[in-house]
């Protein structure tokens, strides 16, 4: 009887050691799961940008929302073919500007066009957005009752960017909206300024810049903002470019 009671001490000891051992490996493992998630986590959170605008690349860039609730993408083939990629920075300098937009603004509507692709690298037709730092926006219009609307960006007027303007400012019977496309700029650096960063420069067609300042807005782009003056290689009048001052490597 004293040797079968020793047999079952025995066995319940044998029992807790394994179920501790079992815990302790499950705890090691859960702890270990843990810290990988952070780091990825920590990894995913933020992109980084390596050399240039004309010659770079990127790691961890995110995708622009497809639409928000004053603002649209250009169009869902060229998102789904990955043209839509930025660095997270931007994303979410984008973002917020529009969420400003929509109390300062509330009856305008904006719409988003090339960026960049996931990794950076060459982007044609474009000599830029290489590193996720780059934007087009499609130039904000009025119809002919003075509604804020999108520009028709379709494939048979290559998304957008076959769009001409004439002297006037004037498309078929749309209107630039020069108040709405200065709001949204400025928007844009003061939304930089608050996460630390800045804008670079913004690119529209020389010839029609002065417009911009006969906005309410004129003296904030005098003071912040840095326009090219020379023509680009493509004229810039149906989008504007924009550069975002982001640390690179």
């Amino acid at each position: 009887m004293r040797k079968a009671l020793q047999r079952r001490l025995l066995k319940r000891t044998t029992l807790i050691r394994e179920t501790l051992s079992r815990k302790a490996a499950w705890s090691s493992y859960v702890i270990f799961a843990l810290l990988s998630c952070g780091t990825s986590l920590s990894f995913a959170s933020g992109s980084q940008c390596f050399g240039s605008t004309k010659k770079g690349s990127i790691q961890g860039a995110v995708q622009l929302p497809a639409q928000g609730e004053n603002f649209i993408q250009y169009s869902q083939i060229a998102r789904a073919a990955g043209r839509t990629y930025v660095h997270s920075v931007v994303r979410d300098i984008v973002v917020a500007s529009y969420q400003q937009l929509a109390t300062s603004h509330p009856d305008k509507v904006f719409k988003y066009a090339e960026t960049g692709l996931a990794e950076g690298g060459l982007f044609k037709p474009h000599k830029t957005h290489q590193n996720g730092l780059s934007i087009d926006f499609m130039t904000p219009v009025t119809n002919a009752q003075g509604q804020s609307v999108n520009l028709p960006t379709l494939l048979t007027n290559r998304w957008g960017y076959d769009i001409e303007f004439n002297d006037n400012s004037q498309y078929k019977d749309l209107t630039i909206d020069y108040e709405a496309m200065a709001a949204h700029i400025v928007a844009l650096h003061q939304q930089s300024k608050a996460l630390g960063y800045d804008l670079w420069r913004v690119i529209f067609d020389p010839k029609l810049q002065p417009n911009l300042y006969k906005t309410s807005y004129a003296s904030y782009l005098k003071e912040n903002i840095q326009f090219s003056t020379k023509r680009s290689w493509v004229r810039h009048d149906e989008h504007y470019h924009v550069d975002f001052a982001v640390p690179c490597k």
